[in-house]
């Protein structure tokens, strides 16, 4: 019998609705596990024990209410929490405690909910990264910047938690974990009560242990219950196997995983097209970097004149580099960004997703920095939503993922496609 701390998220609200333990079991059974691997993992910010068995326990005492009844969740330490110190990766934000909660903070609490805990991020959601370790091999990095909350999922600390991604900081760090991490649509879920880094690029994701668990939280977070209701494509998918510009940068056990799952889907029935995508975005990586440069270095300003020698080089170098990009270049790649976003929307047509790589590979052997997000760049610069599940293991016994992207605003049927291709070649493996 799998214990409740590795259980999924649909089991456990299920086992709750029907009275086979109580949120405080459950609650007790996360902790017991923080406690036995928070001190070599450091998934976590904050976390206190007692506040999160008070929670557990009005959970149970109240009725049942909205799809997390009694379900704990880790929110990224960019998230305000009402009462709950929320330090941002950065000593500049040491001691902060905000007095109102984010938007999605909200939403899980109305849906029944509660914070377990703070999950550690890069500095500022970019790249230098916290503390955390990869929960299957500790010298390798979790990816990020959402590091804690993709460990603390992989290691069984929490059934589900939440990140963000301007660049590749849910798809990347699920990847290297070997969970489920799903980016809805840009705009589907609201960023209000977030650090800023990107106006236009930041969006919110989840990282949950199984495909068919993404639908139930996103359907909070986008305050969409349809979502929550999605089943596998009732018929094989159509697929567009895109390696991207950046499939160089893979490494041989990627490309090979890639090769291997491409095979295993056509198999199954499923429409494999290889496609080539338009010359043009070809640019996108530049584009991205332009426009997130741009928007960092005025979003973060305020903060560096005050605070730059409590800043990290990277991000003093970031805030140079945006500093730099006059307002015409910037306005250049806004609209450049729209025209890659209907490219991308006329290669997919009426295919159901693109199948890509969700990573250049297994998590490298550093904690110095946190990967290369080349293969969402594209993704994430369009806005439109990706998930990524794990696969298989590479030769270092890490995990290896699948992406798979789907047309703007058509999250549930990406979600439907996911649950029917991990349905044929997820892999369910567990770090020791």
């Amino acid at each position: 019998m799998t214990a409740l701390s590795d259980s999924g998220l649909r089991t456990l609200s299920a086992g709750l609705r029907q009275g086979a333990f109580s949120s405080a079991a459950l609650t007790e059974a996360c902790l017991a596990r923080i406690a036995e691997r928070e001190a070599e993992i450091g998934a976590w910010a904050w976390c206190d024990p007692q506040a999160a068995r008070a929670k557990a326990r009005a959970a149970d005492a109240a009725p049942a209410q909205g799809l997390l009844h009694g379900i704990p969740i880790g929110i990224k330490d960019i998230m305000h929490t009402a009462g709950i110190p929320t330090g941002m990766g950065s000593p500049i934000f040491e001691g902060f405690v905000p007095e109102a909660s984010a938007a999605v903070v909200q939403r899980i609490e109305a849906a029944g909910g509660f914070v377990l805990g703070k999950t550690v991020t890069a500095e500022l959601a970019y790249a230098s990264p916290g503390k955390t370790r990869n929960p299957w091999n500790l010298a390798h990095t979790p990816g990020g910047s959402s590091s804690g909350s993709a460990a603390a999922v992989a290691a069984g600390m929490v059934p589900a938690a939440l990140g963000t991604q301007t660049n590749g900081s849910v798809i990347r760090p699920a990847a290297y974990c070997g969970v489920v991490g799903f980016k809805p649509s840009a705009g589907r879920v609201p960023t209000a009560g977030i650090q800023r880094f990107s106006v236009t690029l930041d969006q919110v994701g989840l990282f949950v242990r199984e495909v068919t668990d993404a639908g139930p939280l996103a359907a909070v977070l986008a305050d969409d219950a349809g979502l929550a209701q999605v089943a596998p494509l009732a018929r094989p998918p159509r697929l567009l196997a895109v390696r991207s510009p950046v499939w160089p940068e893979a490494e041989p056990a990627q490309q090979r995983m890639f090769e291997a799952n491409l095979a295993a889907l056509r198999a199954a029935g499923a429409e494999v097209v290889e496609q080539e995508l338009p010359a043009v975005l070809a640019q996108g990586h530049a584009v991205h970097r332009t426009i997130m440069a741009f928007e960092a270095a005025k979003q973060l300003v305020p903060l560096h004149v005050e605070h730059a020698a409590r800043m990290s080089a990277p991000l003093r170098q970031l805030i140079a580099e945006g500093l730099a990009i006059d307002s015409a270049s910037y306005r250049a790649a806004v609209a450049r960004r729209l025209e890659l976003r209907l490219a991308l929307a006329e290669c997919l047509g009426e295919a159901d997703a693109i199948v890509t790589p969700p990573a250049t590979g297994e998590a490298p052997a550093t904690l110095a920095h946190t990967g290369s997000p080349s293969f969402c760049t594209l993704w994430s610069l369009a806005g439109m939503p990706a998930l990524t599940f794990p696969v298989g293991l590479g030769p270092q016994g890490l995990p290896l993922g699948l992406q798979l992207v789907g047309a703007l605003n058509e999250d549930a049927r990406l979600l439907a496609c996911a649950a029917w291709c991990a349905g044929r070649i997820g892999f369910s493996g567990r770090p020791a």
